[in-house]
């Protein structure tokens, strides 16, 4: 049986991932399956820069606002879910697009990796819960220092769980570069100074567009401050502004800062992958999808 064929947009932050696919889903029949471990959860918008329905331009969005955010969904759930879209979308003749920016989920769901079980660990929990981020990140660098580079390292959730996971089974488990499909990989990046000006557009618009009244919404239906700080370095600033501790000027440079942070952490891991077509000339893209969807084979970048 022939792999199913599907292509995957990659890419840091404020790079144009998601438009991208749109425009690939338009002009080659296919649908979008998203890869972002926080735009899984409903209320989270703004912050996570997820895709409005206008900007979907009527293509099929999967793997959006599936997790009740007072909940936390895994990378193996993620997969089996993920999975299911690809066989569903496939079977009705379309192409699968996967884009998101979280490189652990994507290379999870794409290589050939056996993601175990790893139940919480509730009393190791209540230990690492009461130790601060820089801590928690010196822990989890002598457990597992390839994970450490990558990961979110102000974010205790993450943190946490990686370090939850490295101690029972040693480390995050290491990627097997074999898939069970037939994928056209495609890398979004720009220069750092196009990087930081697309980020402080971004940044300014998600502020204009009411981040901070999403995080009060978030608060008011229950959402802890805890959990809203683990969703990532935008609404953890947001509970800054709010707390008194930054003003509106600070609150968006310090999304600014944290946003060039992640775009290079999210490059650090990316960059390993060989396959990743690194272009953002459209009519380059087009055509590797055009050869790569008539049976060219070896389309990945050597």
């Amino acid at each position: 049986m022939s792999k199913k064929k599907l292509i995957v947009v990659v890419g840091p932050t404020a790079s144009g991932k998601s438009g991208l696919a749109v425009k690939l889903a338009k002009k080659f029949n296919g649908e979008v399956i998203s890869a972002d471990s926080r735009q899984v959860y409903r209320g989270l918008n703004i912050g996570t820069g997820k895709i409005t329905e206008r900007e979907m331009r009527g293509i099929p969005h999967h793997l959006l606002d599936v997790a009740d955010p007072k909940k936390q969904i895994t990378v193996a759930e993620y997969k089996k879910c993920a999975e299911m879209a690809i066989k569903n979308i496939s079977s009705r003749g379309k192409i699968p697009v996967v884009v998101g920016g979280t490189g652990f989920w994507i290379d999870s769901l794409i290589y050939d990796i056996n993601l175990p079980e790893v139940p919480p660990d509730p009393k190791l929990r209540k230990i690492l819960e009461k130790k601060p981020a820089p801590e928690l990140l010196k822990i989890l660098k002598k457990l597992d220092p390839s994970r450490a580079k990558t990961i979110e390292q102000k974010n205790p959730r993450r943190l946490i769980r990686a370090i939850e996971i490295a101690k029972a089974l040693g480390k995050v488990p290491r990627l097997i570069r074999k898939s069970p499909y037939q994928a056209l990989w495609i890398g979004l990046s720009h220069s750092y100074e196009v990087r930081l000006r697309k980020i402080k557009i971004r940044v300014g618009k998600m502020i204009q567009a009411g981040l901070v009244a999403e995080t009060k919404k978030l608060l008011e239906t229950g959402v802890s401050k805890r959990k809203i700080r683990e969703f990532g370095f935008e609404y953890r600033a947001v509970l800054e502004y709010l707390g008194g501790e930054i003003s509106k000027k600070g609150l968006y440079e310090k999304i600014v800062l944290d946003s060039l942070d992640y775009a290079r952490r999210q490059m650090v891991w990316f960059i390993r992958n060989k396959e990743i077509n690194w272009t953002d000339n459209p009519l380059k893209i087009e055509k590797l999808v055009k050869k790569f969807l008539t049976g060219v084979k070896n389309h990945g970048k050597k």
